[in-house]
């Protein structure tokens, strides 16, 4: 390695070029990281040098959940795909060209399809819908009426829009921008990788989605959250749309299925369905601090209002707050433990650099 000196240049400076090359500790909050992590700068006595991020471990650190340092040094192909998410999202109004995208890439029109897929979970035509229905969710709260909010988002008509409410929105458009409406609420709860699971919704789609210990404690929570609702019990056999919500959300915790596609029915204040909406642009296996979602949403002073409307999420996995984390890389709160967070994040990670 180069001497000390230089190398706290390289952490001070954030220099890229430097991933990869060593690592760096910080003794107070446990973690390590690359030269480049955006995390905010720890004072010089605090840091220690490694050659390799086995080294660290072998210290007693743990790599941060920010910058991944036990990756490669930066990976040039995931650049390029999130260089296309950007550009994608900066003309979202047009289909996207594939030839137009795989030329910014470098890669054949089939390499760019199968690369942006393996990255983001979607093909860039999804991708680009993502961003339209996103921007629709977002419209809905502000314009005068529907028809204004569907052109405002970049679709050429409401037909399209309404095509795909069941399934995007968890409701029409106009019932969407109400607020829904929604007072029986049928409930089950299965096995899965991270404990029991509750999956509560109404005709329209989920509500809630919790994880806990038994299911007399997910059903008081339920209770607690809803208290004017009717709440039904649902035995086996379930219903085909359960089955498949059930079976999608396995196949997530398994890493199979990056992308979560869920109907949603959940009510929120405008400040928490912003940030709610903000939490799904994130890429499955990547986390932002409070402080990024507080100013991706243009609120750069709101970091704590953020952290509570992360707290006050009622749907885990649709709505993934746990990919928000503190600045300083530890991983802050968790509505439903912060082992099943640092599972949840471990297992992402290891799915991503697996594919």
């Amino acid at each position: 390695m180069q001497n000390e000196e230089s190398l706290w240049q390289a952490v001070e400076s954030r220099d890229r070029s430097e991933d990869g090359k060593f690592v760096f500790g910080v003794t107070t909050t446990g973690v390590y990281c690359r030269p480049s992590c955006p995390a905010r700068r720890p004072l010089r006595g605090n840091v220690r040098f490694y050659g390799t991020p086995e080294a660290a471990e072998r210290d007693g650190l743990r790599p941060c959940l920010r910058c991944h340092p036990k990756d490669a040094a930066g990976d040039p192909a995931a650049a390029r795909m999130e260089e296309l998410c950007r550009y994608i999202e900066a003309h979202a109004d047009e289909a996207p060209d594939l030839a137009d995208l795989a030329a910014r890439a470098g890669l054949s029109r089939f390499h760019v399809q199968r690369s942006f897929k393996a990255a983001v979970g979607l093909t860039p035509k999804q991708y680009a819908e993502a961003v339209r229905m996103r921007r629709l969710k977002q419209s809905l709260r502000h314009s005068k009426d529907v028809a204004a909010a569907v052109y405002d988002a970049g679709f050429g008509s409401s037909s399209r829009v309404y095509e795909r409410a069941d399934t995007r929105l968890g409701m029409t458009p106009d019932q969407y921008r109400k607020g829904g409406r929604g007072t029986s609420i049928t409930y089950v709860s299965v096995p899965s990788a991270l404990g029991l699971m509750m999956i509560g919704a109404t005709d329209r789609g989920i509500c809630s989605l919790q994880f806990g210990e038994t299911a007399d404690e997910l059903a008081a929570q339920l209770r607690k959250e809803y208290p004017a609702a009717q709440l039904e019990p649902m035995a086996a056999p379930h219903p085909p749309e359960f089955q498949r919500w059930i079976e999608a959300l396995t196949s997530h915790l398994e890493g199979t299925r990056p992308r979560l596609e869920l109907p949603l029915d959940i009510h929120a204040t405008a400040f928490q369905m912003r940030v709610w909406n903000y939490l799904q642009s994130i890429p499955y296996g990547e986390v932002q601090s409070y402080g990024e979602v507080a100013a991706g949403i243009g609120k750069p002073s709101a970091t704590r209002a953020v952290a509570r409307a992360c707290a006050a999420n009622r749907v885990a996995l649709a709505i993934p707050c746990h990919r928000v984390i503190r600045g300083t890389g530890d991983l802050g709160g968790y509505r439903w433990g912060l082992a099943r967070k640092r599972t949840l994040l471990d297992r992402e990670r290891s799915a991503r650099v697996g594919t």
